[in-house]
């Protein structure tokens, strides 16, 4: 079983045309213990859905405990049960099994993980946030892929979601944006960031997308 979890981890990605001609793709990001998956317009980038949340896998069967669920927020708190197929590159999924192919096994990824924001800095000052709580901000980053997610697991309120491709290169964190559900004029953005590793945490400093300046403190989800 954990040789067969390890096989998931890193990101996956499948596309499906519809009988209109758009064509949608879907990627999954799994981290060891944490998972998304976001579909949206290949082309356009345009936000369709994401769900996710915490995932085990025994034997065929894939189980994820959903945190996020903007197409059936009811389902927020269930598990899901899914038939799962792993190949050495792909993998196929439920009943109509949906084929997947391997983007990355989590490599590079030196920030590979799923996290959580945890704090930040202003004027100097550092202000951590209780990561226990119901609301949460968390970035999940496979080798080569991320998403942030920012939503709440008592009301079951989705508040936004981006992600895309990322590099990490001489302390340089650039992200090329191809999904942004409140701002679909982001889809293209490329935007770069200071990183470091500090105790484990990672300080994330810079502008933001709206050129603000920032200072964000994450750490990694057990």
């Amino acid at each position: 079983m954990a040789s067969k979890a390890q096989n998931l981890v890193g990101a996956w990605e499948s596309y499906h045309k519809l009988d209109s001609g758009e064509e949608l793709k879907t990627v999954y990001i799994f981290s060891e213990h944490y998972q998304s998956k976001t579909i949206y317009n290949s082309k356009t980038g345009h936000f369709l859905s994401t769900n996710g949340g915490s995932w085990t896998l025994s034997n065929n069967t894939l189980t994820e405990k959903l945190e996020f669920d903007t197409e059936h927020p009811e389902n927020v708190g269930t598990e899901m049960n899914s038939e799962i197929s792993i190949g050495n590159n792909t993998f196929t999924l439920g009943k109509d099994k949906i084929r997947f192919n391997r983007i990355d096994d989590g490599q590079p990824g030196k920030l590979g993980g799923a996290w959580l924001m945890s704090g930040r800095v202003t004027n100097g000052e550092t202000q951590l946030r209780n990561t226990d709580g119901p609301r949460k901000t968390m970035k999940i980053l496979s080798g080569t892929r991320f998403q942030w997610i920012a939503y709440n697991t008592e009301t079951k309120q989705f508040m936004g979601t981006g992600g895309g491709t990322y590099t990490t290169i001489n302390g340089e964190y650039t992200e090329t944006i191809e999904f942004f559900s409140r701002d679909q004029t982001r889809v293209g953005a490329v935007l770069k960031f200071n990183y470091d590793l500090i105790d484990g945490h990672w300080h994330h400093s810079g502008l933001s997308s709206k050129g603000d300046p920032i200072h964000e403190i994450w750490s990694l989800r057990n």
